[in-house]
């Protein structure tokens, strides 16, 4: 655990008490504060209580008069599309609205640093898409070569339920745009933008807002080194914003789309080799064709983040390749479940937008694409022509009107046992069952997980 500084003898309000929440009580608690909590969810609640906090509701300014600050969990608006109850009542007493992730980058630091050789660092990834597999291969390849680190944040474990840090460590955060846009303190040593696409408009007010809440991970205090996507304007723009000139090497541009110049740093893929660039010259390469956890342009995207940040902590490029063989990928992000006639069955439930979909899609050249879930605004016009689905088998609610949109064959299934049944009978040697819904996930499971279980017991089941 990494208890809070700074909160001594003051009184804290927790607003959600999922992972993050209790976290956020348990972390102040053992900095000397008094966390006071509240959620709408009484179980959640009755969780908190039996963990020995008091909880509390929080309805109007005067609740606040005596709070220090106010503690919000990721899924609780405090903007748009409209704050929060507590937030708005926080806010009107002028009482300070934090996250845990502002909580931990004020507290991670500590005088026992002083004693230690090399000071411990900390690498933020975020974007629209990838940043999972990118922090989780960074991750990877710092324990391949058994260097100290911990991975948490919107993967794995909260941020404050990390181990103090040790000599020389590397802590690994995935953040996503909700943990961003809040925090009163970020100060990562190494911040890495992916990409960026539609998604959680609701929640940022459209693009301007959302690209905003990522772009504060390099604005708050700022990075002492930078990873930049450049593929979409706001990568380029971005990397413009926090470059000194076209020398500058404290940003590292990373791109899919085509080969970088300049005499800055650079790490691109095409056609399936990685290459790096410093200075004008080719420093470092890899093949990536046949590297069996990282299938597809958007995991070598993935690749060249990840690359680009570990080359940065002193790594070489051959002890970064042969780590990359190693990386099995994780569950739900291009997760080959199996295989069985020539067929193959991937699970990419985690493509929850089309512009992830339209990606894991072009990973493959004949797919059988389940698809469909509860639709997100701007709709299927940016899938394109999808050329190398052959068919396309629709889950959820609004199936039918899902299927409507697509360019291609699309038969109606509703269920993921029936798509996958439907899938399965009509597959031919050669052929992938991918699971790239292009949806979340609400109309039918709690989370795009659970989704993707389902489809890996249907396999599982067939196999």
């Amino acid at each position: 655990m990494i208890p809070v500084v700074g909160v001594q003898g003051q009184k804290v309000a927790v607003l959600g008490l999922g992972r993050s929440g209790l976290s956020a009580a348990r972390a102040l608690a053992a900095g000397g504060a008094t966390p006071l909590c509240w959620d709408d969810n009484p179980g959640a609640r009755e969780r908190a209580e039996a963990e020995g906090f008091t909880c509390q509701p929080f309805r109007t300014a005067a609740d606040f008069d005596d709070i220090a600050r106010l503690i919000v969990s990721p899924g609780i608006p405090h903007l748009y599309p409209t704050p929060n109850p507590v937030v708005a009542a926080a806010l009107s007493a002028g009482v300070p609205v934090d996250n845990d992730i502002g909580l931990f980058f004020q507290s991670f630091a500590t005088h026992a640093w002083n004693g230690f050789d090399v000071a411990p660092r900390v690498v933020a990834v975020t974007g629209s898409n990838g940043k999972s597999t990118t922090s989780a291969l960074i991750h990877h390849i710092l324990s391949e070569v058994e260097r100290p680190c911990q991975l948490a944040g919107n993967i794995g474990r909260g941020v404050l339920d990390l181990e103090p840090p040790i000599d020389g460590e590397v802590v690994v955060l995935e953040l996503s745009s909700y943990q961003t846009e809040l925090a009163r303190s970020l100060t990562p040593d190494i911040a890495v933008f992916t990409n960026l696409s539609p998604d959680h408009l609701d929640r940022h007010a459209g693009m301007g807002g959302y690209f905003a809440a990522k772009r504060r991970l390099f604005s708050e205090g700022g990075p002492d080194r930078a990873v930049i996507g450049v593929d979409e304007p706001e990568g380029q723009y971005l990397a413009g914003q926090l470059s000194e000139g076209r020398r500058d090497d404290r940003v590292i541009r990373v791109s899919v789309a085509g080969k970088l110049t300049g005499p800055g740093w650079q790490v691109f893929a095409r056609k399936g080799f990685l290459s790096e660039y410093r200075k004008g010259k080719q420093v470092g390469s890899i093949d990536l064709r046949g590297v069996p956890g990282l299938p597809g342009a958007h995991n070598h995207q993935n690749a060249c983040a990840a690359y680009a940040v570990c080359r940065a902590l002193g790594l070489a490029p051959k002890v970064i390749d042969a780590a990359f063989h190693s990386f099995s990928g994780l569950p739900h992000r291009s997760q080959l479940v199996g295989e069985k006639d020539g067929v193959r069955f991937v699970n990419d439930s985690k493509a929850t937008n089309v512009d992830a979909a339209a990606k894991a899609l072009s990973a493959f050249e004949r797919v059988r694409w389940i698809c469909g879930g509860l639709e997100k605004e701007g709709g299927l016009a940016e899938l394109g022509t999808a050329s190398s689905v052959r068919k396309a088998y629709v889950i959820g609610r609004e199936a039918a009107s899902f299927a409507m949109q697509l360019p291609m064959e699309a038969e109606v299934c509703t269920t993921m046992e029936k798509a996958v049944a439907c899938a399965v009978a009509e597959a031919e040697e050669g052929d992938v069952v991918l699971l790239a819904p292009a949806a979340a996930s609400f109309d039918q499971y709690d989370n795009f997980e659970q989704r993707g279980d389902d489809f890996v017991a249907a396999v599982r089941a067939y196999l």
